[in-house]
């Protein structure tokens, strides 16, 4: 766990932070953000070089990789993979559009305000980020809402 307690800026002229990111529609969903607004929010949230695949599938899809690698038989919002073997940052990130729809409508929020939340988590997930305890959570909750709101969308943790 990184111990961080400066959100990271977004990249400038200074900041010679590169991405690569490549965007996997599996499945199309309404309301699935676009090319554009998928890499402003890993920009915001990425703090180093990396190369990053980001796939948006169905439910089943969502419920099979979750059953495989970590053994809940359901789909999640999202899941992260990170390939520890490789010099520079690389991983992959499955956000799961039925779940995240559902999740959106359920709790009230924007839906792009959500898809850009659960966007940052996997890229913080990434970088090392997790909520596996309570200190922990804590610090990442608090980044994922420093970068969201910096983005112009609502504190994804404040209840309305």
């Amino acid at each position: 766990m990184k111990n961080v307690s400066k959100v990271p800026e977004p990249s400038s002229a200074t900041n010679h932070k590169k991405f690569k990111l490549v965007l996997q529609y599996a499945a199309e969903f309404p309301g699935t953000p676009r090319r554009l607004q998928f890499r402003k929010w890993v920009n915001a949230a990425l703090m180093q070089s990396a190369e990053i695949v980001l796939r948006i599938v169905n439910e089943e899809e969502g419920r099979e990789l979750n059953r495989h690698f970590r053994g809940k038989d359901k789909a999640t919002n999202v899941l992260t993979f990170v390939y520890d073997e490789l010099q520079s940052l690389s991983g992959d990130i499955v956000l799961c559009a039925p779940v995240i729809i559902n999740e959106a409508q359920q709790q009230k929020k924007n839906l792009a305000a959500h898809y850009a939340h659960l966007t940052v988590h996997g890229v913080l997930h990434l970088q090392g980020y997790d909520h596996e305890h309570e200190a922990d959570a804590a610090i990442m909750e608090q980044l994922e809402t420093e970068i969201v709101t910096r983005l112009g969308y609502a504190d994804p943790y404040y209840e309305q």
